[in-house]
Parts: C-alpha cells; structure tokens; sequence
C-alpha cells in the first residue's frame, strides 16, 4: 500500500520578470520519503523550498497540502530579538498548551548542537543562531520538515547525530545539502532540478551519480541522433529546393525549426555538464623539506572561569607535499592551530619554528579577507585595472570571475550583496589564482554548490604544495587528504595516516590502523601503544601505491636519456642553449625521482604497519 500523500503540485509555473524559473512543474511529496533535493546554484532549490512552505505563490497550476499537515522550515536568515533567549526562541511558533508536550526534547538537542538555552539570541554567533534555527525546527517536528544546508556550522559529532535523528524522524523530510556523506546516509530519494525540470529518483542520494549520468548519457545519444537527423536534412537542403513543390518549401522550413530546436538543447545541455573551469596549478616552490616544526607547544584560554587547554606539550613537524586534514569539535583548537601555524598567535610555551622563504594562501571561513563595500573587480584586482594574474598568466578580471560561476555584469557589483557560496567562491577565485607554497583552507565547503566541490577537488588534488584543510565534510577530506589531525579535548590531539574514512576506521576498530603518535604529552599511567599491524591501505593511497614503480621506471628512463645527451663531449660547444636546458631539467627530474620513491617508501611501511616517524 503506497504511502499517503502529504503535498501535491500539479502543472505549476514561476516567472521572476522576464525569466520562468518552473513551467509544467509537477512533483508528489508523501509521508516518510526522506528527499534529497539537488541542482544547480539558481537552478531553482529554494523556491522549490518556497513553493512547499507555502511562502511563494503559483503564477499558475495547482497546490495541495493534506489540511492536517504541517510544514516547518530551517530559517536561513534568522533575526534575533533583543532579550529573547534560545528557550524562548525554539518555542516561539508552538501553542502554549504544547510546549510541555515538546519540552523533554530542548535539553537533548540542544545539548548535542552545543547551545546554552539561557543564552541571549543577540549574543550568539552566526554559526550558533544557525544552530539554534535547527534545534527549533526540530523540536516543532512538523509532518514536512525543509532543511537548507542544516550541517553548515556543526562539527562531525553534532552532524552524526543529526544523520542517526534524521534517520529515526517519522515525518518527511526535504534537504538541500552539499555534504555528499550526509546526503547518503538520511534519504531515500532525490529530486533533480535540471533546467526548470524535476527529475525524480526512486533511491537515495547514494545512487544519485550513477542514476544521473544515466540520464545525461541518454540524452547526449538522443542530441546525437537528433543532429544527424538535421545534417541529412541540410545536406538535401544544400542540394536545391525547387520553390514550385508546396512540401519540399514545408520540409525545408521543418528543417530550420529542427536545426534551431537542436542549438538550443545542445547548448542548454553544454550548461548543464559544465564545470567550474578553475586555474591549471603550476609546481609549487621547491622549499626545504621541512614546513615547520612544533616543540612542546602549549597554549590555552581563558572561557568563563575555566582555563580551555587547545595544545598541551605539542610536538610535530610538518613536512613539504604534506596534505593534512583537521578533525575536532567546534572549539576543540583546530583554528588555534591554524594562527600558531600562521604566527597570528604566539604559544604560551615551547617554540614553533618555520622556514623563511615559507609562504601561505589562507582561506579564511569568516571570509576576514573579503571587505563587504569592494566590488568584486577590486576584490581580484586591488591595485586597480582589469587583468589579474592567474598562474603567471594575466587573464581579464571579467573572464576569470566567468570561471568561477560569475555574470561578468556584476563585476561592480559589492561584495555584501553576495550570497554566502558566491562569496566562497570568490575567496576561492582570490586565493587560487596564486597559491603560495602552503595553502590553509579553513571550512572551503561551506555553502558552496556540488559541481563546484567537484572542481575544488580536483585541483586541491592537483595542488603540489602542503596542503592543510578544516572541514566536517566527509567525502571532501577522503578526496583531498592523506593524514588526519584528530583534536580530541583537553589538549590531546592524535594522528592518522589517510583520510576520514581510515579515521573512522581506527575509532571504531580500538585498533591501531596505520596511525602517527599522540602529539600531546601522555597522560600518566597511559598504557603503551602496540607496534601497530600491517593494514590494508585505503582504496586510493593502494592505487597510489600500485602506479609509482611504473612511474619510478619512467622517470628512471628520462634521466637516462638525458644522461646520455650530456655525455656528448660535444655537445656544450656545438648547443650550449640545450646543454644548459639539459642539466636544468636534469636536476628538477632527479628531484621527482627522489619524491617517488620516499613516497613509495612511506607507504610500503604504511601498508606493513610500521610508522615513520615525523
């Protein structure tokens, strides 16, 4: 028996203006879909959002809700009242006769999103006013519950209990989230919006890429055919078209109807699988193997009455080609870190040494670096003009900001009047066309769209330099890193070699998976870690690993060769131009060739369970 139907919207239009943002839309929500709602940034997700609360009204079509359903929705702009505190935030919109139905629910959810609900809401900061919209939205437990990217500003413990509450919610939900894990874990369906369409599939987010690329597949065999339908049709057109023949004028003009019909869905289709087009990296600066080194690193804050420990006899090196991740509680000291790393701020013992000629790019996730009345031409381009360099290459301003998703009619538009992902991705623009040796991306995702997570991907993994990331994204820290930092609290923080997945593994195991030492001072009467067991590597470092002896051998061949080319005695009088190119090449090829096999080295001992230390 199908389950009932909650939400129904039958052959419905938007228009803005001049722009129809749904025409014919028809969808059916019923009760227990848990629904992942995807597309593009302005493809339409939040008026869909609007469309199902009620908030925005049909230009035409029709809209049924089941008279006894509610819908409530997670606030993405949240205003709070002078005096009002998170209690009486989060009952606000309940009847008083049943807040004590809801009111065993506060203490737990609030608790697991890390909110006091005796504070003020005027008190607290944008990441906690989001907390405290989603603990109302909650704890009101509508029949609908719309949630828009409800794990920005939570840190991996709160988003896990959130995914396990989702999961046991008997209402329906409908979610938009750019956290691919999150995504998979709570929902059961997927509505596509594509190209003012809605596409529905009947499983959940975890089989969204094969089931849209099935479709997109399909469609590009359909444009296929359609094109060499239209190029028969030309060429019999090209042949002459006797005027007197009533159908050969009517078959001509079904031609050009075809032929127009087609550029047009070809170049919507063109849109749709574009990408973000972000720069091509170039080698980073070749510096001395060592970053920078921590030794007995302490430092700590002052909160309430309390001392907050964030380092506690510190100690680690962090080595050239490094690629880290940062995992912790909100709080725990990961952005500490950071400023220690960065010389923001100064440890309270122990001394931090990095090397001279280092230097960062850091993506700040208060987007410190953004000034809200800059334009966005000033923001790329500060000393005025309309190129930027991009990689060594100068590129127009207009241009490259049309890379990063950007109308480049808005290159004068202010830097406040963008959305949260649009100024990600201009911090992203900014701080990629030229990063330094050591880039720092403190929460990158937050707010950002899918396809352009896709393309952040695959150029941090492209990136040569060290690489250092803060994020609660799942699926981004296994794309991007090979060694997690793990802040457990009270100065403790721990290290494991791989990404979030190896991470995870090794807490739920209680095992020693491939794993650096405690970077903290051990605590007494702590037992002694055991020589950790060979482990299987993950997916990707054993592809890592089965590609550098192939790799090791090519590179081997080309020092060969040039070997052999020096070796003329001649050479130097009759080229001197080559002679200096070979040795030039030489010397950086060597350079690869020694990173292959230490690489290879380190993770054959990974694999065997034996750690190098740092």
């Amino acid at each position: 028996m199908p389950a009932p139907l909650l939400l129904s919207v039958k052959d419905a239009s938007i228009i803005y203006g001049d722009k129809t943002v749904f025409e014919d839309l028809s969808f059916n929500i019923h009760q227990g879909a848990k629904i992942s709602l995807v597309g593009k940034n302005g493809a339409g997700k939040s008026t869909l959002m609007d469309i199902i609360s009620g908030a925005k009204d049909l230009d035409s079509g029709e809209r049924w809700q089941e008279q006894s359903v509610e819908v409530g929705y997670l606030e993405q702009d949240i205003q709070p009242k002078v005096g009002q505190t998170v209690f009486e935030y989060i009952f606000e919109e309940i009847k008083a006769e049943e807040v004590d139905l809801h009111a065993y629910k506060v203490d737990s959810i609030a608790q697991a999103l890390h909110l006091n609900v005796k504070d003020k809401m005027t008190d607290l900061s944008g990441g906690q006013l989001r907390r405290a919209g989603l603990a109302r939205a909650l704890v009101e437990e509508p029949d609908i519950l719309l949630l828009d990217e409800p794990t920005n500003h939570l840190d991996l413990e709160a988003i896990q209990w959130l995914e396990n509450y989702l999961k046991q919610y008997r209402g329906t939900i409908l979610c938009i989230s750019h956290d691919r894990t999150f995504l998979s874990n709570i929902s059961n369906k997927v509505f596509w919006l594509d190209r003012g369409k809605l596409k529905v599939s009947p499983k959940g987010f975890a089989d969204f890429e094969d089931w849209s690329t099935m479709l997109l597949e399909q469609e590009e065999r359909e444009l296929k055919n359609r094109a060499a339908m239209v190029a028969e049709e030309v060429k019999w057109a090209s042949r002459g078209v006797k005027a007197r023949r009533k159908r050969n004028v009517q078959r001509l003009e079904k031609m050009k109807e075809m032929r127009s019909a087609l550029e047009k869905d070809q170049s919507a289709y063109r849109r749709v699988v574009s990408k973000v087009a972000l720069p091509e990296q170039k080698e980073a600066l070749k510096t001395s193997k060592i970053v920078a080194e921590f030794y007995n690193v302490h430092k700590s804050f002052v909160d309430g009455d309390e001392q907050k420990i964030i380092l506690d006899n510190f100690h680690m090196r962090i080595m050239r080609g490094d690629r880290i991740g940062l995992l912790g509680e909100n709080g725990s000291g990961k952005t500490s870190f950071l400023k220690l790393l960065i010389s923001e701020l100064k440890p309270d013992s122990g001394s931090i040494k990095r090397k001279k000629e280092l230097e960062f790019s850091y993506f700040d996730q208060k987007r410190s670096d953004l000034n809200p009345e800059d334009s966005l031409r000033k923001t790329l381009c500060p000393g005025g003009g309309d190129y930027i360099d991009v990689m060594g290459k100068q590129r127009h301003v207009c241009a490259y900001l049309k890379d990063f998703l950007f109308d480049p009619a808005d290159s004068h538009r202010p830097v406040a009047t963008l959305s949260g992902g649009q100024k990600n991705r201009l911090m992203l623009a900014k701080v990629l066309a030229n990063p330094k040796s050591c880039l720092i991306l403190d929460e990158p995702t937050n707010d950002l769209d899918m396809d352009t997570l896709d393309m952040l991907e695959e150029t941090l993994m492209n990136y040569k330099g060290t690489l250092i990331i803060v994020s609660h994204d799942r699926d981004f820290l296994d794309q991007t890193v090979t060694k997690i930092l793990a802040f457990e609290g009270d100065g403790e923080v721990e290290g494991y070699i791989g990404g979030y997945t190896d991470y995870l593994n090794a807490k739920k195991s209680n095992k020693s998976q491939p794993k650096a030492p405690t970077f903290s001072k051990e605590k007494k009467n702590k037992p002694q870690a055991t020589k950790p067991a060979p482990q299987k590597l993950s997916y990707k470092l054993e592809r890592e690993l089965n590609q550098l002896p192939d790799k090791i051998e090519k590179i081997t061949k080309d020092i060969e060769e040039m070997n052999d080319t020096l070796n003329d005695p001649d050479l130097y009088k009759n080229n001197p131009d080559l002679f200096h190119q070979t040795v030039e090449r030489l010397q950086r090829v060597q350079k690869r060739l020694e990173d292959a096999e230490n690489r290879w080295l380190e993770l054959e001992e990974m694999k065997s369970g034996v750690l190098q230390a740092n």
